[in-house]
């Protein structure tokens, strides 16, 4: 019975950890992405002449975005972070990684090909939740003609 207790106990405080972590990390990112509008707006003014620094300094401020939305979806479903949003993480990243770094052409057609795979993936991830009932469906409208042409 204390062997429950202290697990209880142990779990309360590693939820209680990580929960003021990642509040600490969300007010970080929310910093970080002010910082990083004030300095795209002075790269905007001062030196509109570099539009790939510019570009970048937006990439950078997308990338705070989704870790800061990441941890708003963890809370808005519960302490449980849906696997979907991870495909959709992976997808924006690489896509922004290739409009970085876009001079290896090789290295973009083997990125896009991750991005085809995390396409696919998220597919067959969205297919297993209507799948199962259209399978179910199709075998109840078959079972119910051949009951009605006994």
């Amino acid at each position: 019975m204390e062997y429950g207790i202290i697990m209880h106990l142990v779990t309360k405080f590693a939820q209680a950890i990580k929960n003021t972590t990642l509040m600490a990390l969300l007010l970080l990112l929310g910093f970080l992405m002010l910082k990083q509008t004030y300095s795209i707006g002075l790269y905007a003014i001062y030196d509109s002449s570099n539009v790939h620094l510019i570009l970048e300094q937006m990439l950078n401020f997308f990338l705070y975005f989704a870790f800061f939305s990441m941890i708003i979806i963890y809370y808005k479903n519960g302490g449980h972070f849906p696997l979907r949003y991870l495909i959709y993480i992976g997808i924006t990243a690489t896509v922004r990684y290739i409009i970085v770094n876009r001079s290896d052409a090789m290295q973009n057609l083997l990125l896009s090909i991750v991005i085809l795979l995390l396409i696919l993936g998220y597919i067959l991830l969205a297919s297993n939740k209507w799948l199962p009932n259209y399978l179910m469906d199709k075998r109840r409208n078959h079972n119910e003609q051949k009951g009605t042409s006994i």
